[in-house]
């Protein structure tokens, strides 16, 4: 028996021939959504609960968010492990760079402006009056 390959391009869509038990993409989007659905409804429960200790609040809402992402990546951009998606993750890597950027950027400007904008308090200020 002879093995048949289908070479595709990437982002290429397979035909329905080729992968027939391949899920529908409306049922891999319902999933998704639900699956997100939960996790946000999950992030405000544990976010207005007293049932938590409120010390672990904050780490429990970062693994739901760090989920909630996955989520976002596997189910609705697509983001596999496959060597279609490495176009995609070098493009969702270039993404985080640049938010970082900006991010550490910013703060380190707010931080010098604050630095410079405080007066210091050896030299207190005294309005005089001028006639």
């Amino acid at each position: 028996m002879t093995e048949v390959r289908y070479d595709r391009a990437p982002g290429e869509r397979p035909t329905r021939e080729i992968h027939a038990s391949a899920p529908s993409e409306f049922v891999v989007y319902t999933i998704g959504l639900f699956m997100a659905l939960l996790l946000t409804a999950t992030s405000f429960w544990a976010a207005n609960t007293s049932l938590l200790w409120p010390g672990g609040v904050f780490l429990g809402l970062a693994v739901l968010a760090i989920a909630q992402m996955g989520i976002h990546l596997v189910f609705f951009l697509h983001i596999t492990t496959g060597p279609e998606s490495t176009n995609n993750v070098l493009a969702l890597a270039f993404g985080v760079l640049i938010v970082f950027v900006v991010i550490a950027g910013s703060m380190w400007i707010m931080a010098d402006m604050n630095q410079n904008m405080m007066m210091p308090s050896s030299a207190p200020m005294s309005m005089q009056m001028q006639h």
